[in-house]
C-alpha cells in the first residue's frame, strides 16, 4: 500500500489527484493559468468542491484558452454567473478575465507565463523536507515575492495563501510529506 500525504486520503478522487497532478512540475501557460484560476475559485472553500467542479470549470471558460478569456464580455460574465456548475463569484470570474489579460502581457513580455513563474525559482523545484501537513506553511518567502510582482503587474485576487497552495500544485515547491511515495519522485 503506497503512503500518501495526510489530505490525500480523504477518496479516490483526492487520492488521484495526489497521485497524478499534485505537485507534478507544469510548464503549459495553459495549465498554469487554469490551476490559478482554480486555486482563486478555491479562496475560502475547501478543495474538494473544486475538484468536484473541475471539467465544469473547463467547459464554462472554455478549457481555460487564455486570448479566448481574456476578450470575455458582460454577457459571457453573466452566462458564467448563472451556471449552478461552477463557483458563482463575480470577483473571481472578473478576476478571471483581467489576469487573462496580465497572463498575455507576461507572455509579450518574457515569451511565455511558464518562464515568468519559474523564473522566480531558477526554473528549479524547491524541495521542502515536512513530514507531516502541520509543519507545512501557509505562505513562504517565495509565494511572497511572486505574489508581490504579480499585484505590482495588475493581477487581481491573489494574496500569499493562493499563490503558495497554487506553486505547490504547479510543482515550483515540493510540499510532499517526506513520507510520501511521491516525496523522492518529484
Amino acid at each position: 500500500m503506497k503512503t500518501r500525504c495526510s489530505w490525500a486520503q480523504k477518496n479516490e478522487k483526492m487520492k488521484y489527484y495526489h497521485d497524478t497532478v499534485w505537485g507534478v512540475p507544469v510548464y503549459d501557460d495553459q495549465r498554469l493559468f487554469r490551476k490559478l484560476v482554480l486555486d482563486i475559485n478555491q479562496a475560502g472553500l475547501s478543495w474538494q468542491i473544486i475538484l468536484d467542479k473541475e471539467d465544469s470549470f473547463d467547459e464554462a471558460f472554455d478549457h481555460f484558452n487564455i486570448k479566448k478569456i481574456a476578450n470575455y464580455d458582460e454577457r459571457k460574465i453573466q452566462e458564467l454567473m448563472h451556471n449552478p456548475n461552477i463557483i458563482r463569484n463575480r470577483r473571481k470570474i472578473e478576476a478571471t478575465i483581467f489576469n487573462a489579460k496580465r497572463v498575455l502581457e507576461i507572455q509579450k513580455e518574457l515569451g511565455s507565463f511558464s518562464n515568468y513563474l519559474w523564473g522566480f525559482n531558477n526554473h528549479k523545484v524547491l524541495k521542502n523536507s515536512y513530514q507531516s501537513k502541520k509543519q507545512i506553511p501557509s505562505t513562504n518567502e517565495l509565494s511572497d515575492r511572486i505574489t508581490k510582482d504579480l499585484k505590482k503587474r495588475g493581477f487581481k485576487f491573489v494574496g500569499s495563501k493562493i499563490i503558495y497552495a497554487f506553486i505547490e500544485a504547479t510543482g515550483l515547491i515540493n510540499d510532499h510529506a517526506t513520507t510520501c511515495f511521491r516525496y523522492e519522485e518529484i
